[in-house]
């Protein structure tokens, strides 16, 4: 993988170009050419049930969407702007209140003007999720500086 698609990259992208993001908390865990891996501690700030602590779908949809974003630019090996056009995610069990929450997304088919992602968030075990995704992306979504250039880092 090229030196511009590293770790510290897409981190100080999501760190200064999504700020939500780094609000929250996510984390590049993992990247290659298949896929990125990002994580999101437990916070109890974000418990859609202060009493049972399970957390809120919204922030595991907000988790699986950047992660789903972030690996179309590890597919393209270049940065452009995107733009979420359609995420379904089904909701298979509830977060456990406590534990990390990962997500890994992979970008399986690239258009003209559209990206195709999967994603699965989960715990410890990518086979026992928490939810499935799909998502389509619109490339060159706006005529506005790709998140690297935004964040700094240069790139392509």
């Amino acid at each position: 993988m090229s030196n511009a698609f590293d770790i510290n990259q897409i981190q100080n992208i999501i760190d200064t170009g999504i700020p939500h993001c780094a609000e929250i908390g996510v984390k590049v865990h993992d990247m290659d050419e298949k896929g990125v891996t990002f994580s999101l501690p437990y916070d109890a700030r974000f418990a859609g049930n202060p009493i049972n602590g399970i957390l809120h779908g919204g922030i595991i949809t907000t988790l699986i969407d950047t992660a789903a974003g972030m690996c179309i630019y590890t597919r393209l090996q270049k940065y452009l702007p995107i733009a979420t056009l359609d995420l379904r995610i089904d909701y298979l069990k509830p977060a456990t209140p406590g534990e990390e929450v990962f997500a890994y997304a992979s970008c399986y088919k690239i258009t003209k003007q559209i990206a195709f992602t999967r994603a699965i968030a989960y715990h410890t075990d990518p086979d026992d999720p928490i939810a499935n995704s799909v998502g389509t992306f619109m490339l060159k979504s706006s005529e506005t500086k790709p998140l690297d250039r935004v964040s700094g880092n240069g790139g392509s």
